[in-house]
């Protein structure tokens, strides 16, 4: 009888044991296997655990973890164009048949040609109508399920992947490794906001609630059934760039972030609005740098301008990453 008592013994220990491992496998393993161990990383990793250990000077109470995360060029890629000008650029030949006067209207006729250069020579004037264009007029379902149905079936033009293929795998990998340790994280990001809303969730794991961008007037209105719709109308709300960063981070959060992530001039406000806190804070920008993986470019791009704010990160010491040196990986395919 006591070596029957002693066998089961002996297995449940092993038992206990086997489920033990894998858990401190995990524990030990690395965090960010995509990123380069270098100092970089490093930072990452130390600013993690000193903001989650209670003795430490750098600790963060839980509810003042606030992390805040740029989108186009910081989570995905923003070349060979801005994605959600691409769709947008797709959509106006998607609505053409409703609209025949956009064959002799600037600058519908050119998107329709396929002249990108003449479109891109409008400027902000021709975006912005092709957005507004695109993007309202049509209440808040409707322009999601739009988002939607482009995200299923577009493809980037260099890759050949879905749009929301061209994530950064060690981004994703941050995010990650910030919600496992009490992190809630934000985009806030120039993109407007119905378009991040409709896949943010299921490729980042960031609900929609947590999902900051430009917004149009939306009001409250009466489908042709008779049911309540939210109607987009064609006048923008609220522009998410730059000094509208931190602006929206304490209209919608209400707590200065005590993390930022940005890749330019756009996000230097939100970086700096950050780094202005007390106690420990961390600030960040990629620095595209890998012309053979993704693309190079910083001062002189059009897209993603990474100029005043790469100057002021160096002289502030604050965590520049570059795409070239700190990342083994860029995406998540091979």
């Amino acid at each position: 009888m006591k070596n029957t008592v002693r066998t089961w013994l002996q297995l449940w220990l092993l038992v206990l044991l086997l489920a033990a491992q894998p858990a401190a496998m995990a524990q030990s393993g690395d965090s960010l296997p995509s990123w380069n161990d270098g100092a970089v990383k490093q930072g990452i990793e130390a600013f993690v655990r000193q903001a989650t250990t209670a003795s430490s000077a750098g600790w963060v109470p839980g509810a003042e973890r606030i992390a805040v995360f740029d989108n186009d060029g910081t989570l995905w890629s923003e070349q060979p164009m801005y994605f959600q000008f691409l769709f947008a650029l797709d959509q106006v030949k998607a609505m053409a048949p409703a609209h025949p006067e956009w064959k002799t209207t600037a600058p519908f006729d050119a998107v329709l040609a396929g002249d990108v250069k003449a479109v891109l020579a409008g400027g902000d004037k021709g975006m912005a109508q092709i957005l507004m264009a695109t993007h309202t007029g049509m209440d808040t379902e409707q322009f999601s399920q739009s988002v939607s149905a482009w995200v299923a079936s577009a493809r980037h033009p260099r890759s050949g992947r879905p749009f929301t293929d061209m994530v950064y795998q060690p981004m994703l990998e941050l995010l990650a490794l910030l919600r496992e340790n009490g992190f809630k994280i934000y985009i806030v990001s120039g993109g407007t906001v119905e378009f991040m809303r409709a896949w943010s969730e299921r490729v980042y794991g960031i609900p929609p609630e947590q999902v900051i961008g430009t917004s149009f007037v939306t009001r409250f209105d009466r489908g042709a059934d008779g049911r309540p719709v939210l109607r987009r109308e064609a006048k923008l709300d609220f522009l998410d760039d730059g000094p509208g960063k931190p602006v929206a981070i304490q209209k919608y959060i209400g707590r200065r972030p005590v993390f930022a992530f940005g890749n330019s001039d756009g996000d230097l406000q939100m970086l700096q609005w950050t780094a202005a806190g007390p106690g420990a804070r961390f600030m960040g920008l990629v620095h595209h740098t890998d012309g053979e993986r993704e693309w190079a470019y910083d001062r002189a791009s059009s897209i993603g301008r990474l100029d005043k704010a790469l100057d002021e990160a160096t002289a502030r010491r604050w965590t520049v990453v570059d795409m070239k040196r700190d990342w083994k990986r860029v995406y998540p395919f091979p």
